[in-house]
């Protein structure tokens, strides 16, 4: 047995005759009687003490402490006390990355777990807990991709305790612990016509963004942050080497999302549709931080850039330019008088982004070129969006048949 267990109402003496006898102490009849002990290992003693009549139960958790260490399951009693908010907020002040990632994490673990699971000690969590919790936040009407982000972000905390020692296993590893569901959505992308319709709406300043995100796949944030040495003319292609996004609030330049740098090809009416713009509306040179709002300041020559020589606002350009022109070429309504624009999420320019995919994927080319080109960096995950808009092989057998059947019964010249 691990350490000993110490009675605190009898205590051994050496009497006149050299026998040892029980001798009662001080605090004999009060308090809990029985102190199991024993060194952790860490080096320094931990103990729990047991009420009189339960000297039985201090040795079964002496046990039960020696046989935890001895197949390294053994957890720190202290550290197991600690709440998961309370190891969760300190997780987050060392956790590195994106400041905008961990300004969310820390916004949704405070609105939709802490209320919850914020007070439950780290060791006594089961996968029940997690389950009671996610059918919770489905009854407060959290549900879908924001509901799994904020699980996500509970088990990725989860995680590290048990890394750290704090409980044994992580409760939502368990089979009967299920993410929350997310009904699945087919992207519908847009018609030429559309794409089209809402890029001859668009104030002309910012028209050729159309072109690039319909023509090239880029984000719109990829777009906001194009420079001019990101255009190569000569070899027909386009680096996709930054971004520009918000960081706390601050506008900054930083990697494509997942730091996936990527060259993607560059359509020659894209290529014009950027001369065109150039020519109307000169790169202006923009200094920002990189990568967060106290990074080092970096300077780029901006394609794209506001009515006053500054960087494009993301959402002035969505509430001034994008949603008018989907109204405009009838894709949402148009708002009442004195009442702003619906809110048009589908639609929004990552509906380029689409339709881009759309046109490759009609084409025939792959899923690892395209997954490529869109900067994604598991062609699984292009799948798992755009599967359902690649050619059957029924209507590849049809095209196929079609192409040679046409050619054979061309009338032959004389």
């Amino acid at each position: 047995m691990a350490g000993h267990i110490q009675d605190r109402w009898y205590k051994a003496e050496t009497d006149a005759d050299g026998r040892t006898v029980r001798v009662k102490t001080d605090r004999h009849g009060t308090g809990m009687r029985y102190r199991a002990r024993y060194i952790g290992p860490d080096g320094t003693e931990k103990s729990k003490s047991f009420a009189d009549g339960k000297k039985r139960l201090a040795e079964q958790w002496l046990t039960r402490i020696e046989a935890d260490m001895a197949c390294g399951q053994y957890l720190d009693p202290q550290k197991a006390k600690t709440t998961f908010k309370q190891y969760a907020e300190k997780w987050l002040t060392t956790h590195g990355g994106d400041p905008n990632t961990r300004a969310s994490m820390t916004s949704q673990l405070r609105l939709h777990a802490f209320p919850h699971i914020g007070s439950r000690p780290l060791g006594s969590f089961q996968p029940e807990h997690i389950r009671e919790w996610v059918t919770r936040m489905e009854e407060n009407g959290v549900r879908g991709a924001y509901a799994r982000t904020i699980y996500a972000n509970a088990r990725t905390v989860l995680s590290a305790a048990v890394d750290d020692g704090y409980l044994s296993r992580n409760p939502c590893s368990a089979r009967s612990v299920k993410a929350p569901a997310i009904e699945p959505k087919r992207v519908v992308p847009w018609s030429v016509d559309r794409v089209l319709a809402v890029q001859s709406e668009m104030p002309e300043r910012y028209r050729a963004m159309v072109d690039l995100g319909a023509g090239c796949g880029l984000r719109q944030g990829e777009i906001l942050g194009i420079a001019v040495d990101a255009i190569d003319f000569g070899a027909e292609a386009l680096h996709v080497v930054q971004q520009l996004k918000l960081s706390r609030s601050k506008p900054v330049f930083a990697p494509p999302k997942g730091g996936k740098l990527r060259t993607t090809p560059l359509p020659r009416p894209v290529a014009d549709a950027l001369r065109r713009h150039m020519k109307e509306f000169p790169p202006v040179e923009i200094k920002l931080p990189w990568g967060t709002a106290k990074g080092p300041l970096v300077t780029r020559r901006l394609i794209f850039t506001g009515p006053l020589g500054g960087h494009v606002w993301r959402t002035s350009l969505n509430d001034d330019a994008w949603k008018p022109a989907l109204a405009a070429a009838g894709v949402i309504p148009q708002p009442r008088k004195g009442e702003s624009h619906a809110a048009a999420r589908e639609h929004g320019m990552h509906a380029l982004r689409h339709f881009y995919a759309s046109v490759l994927l009609d084409a025939g080319e792959n899923i690892k070129a395209l997954a490529e080109y869109l900067g994604h960096s598991d062609p699984a995950l292009t799948l798992r969006v755009y599967a359902h808009l690649m050619p059957t092989s029924r209507e590849r057998t049809m095209k196929a048949l079609s192409r040679i059947f046409t050619q054979a019964n061309r009338p032959r010249e004389a």
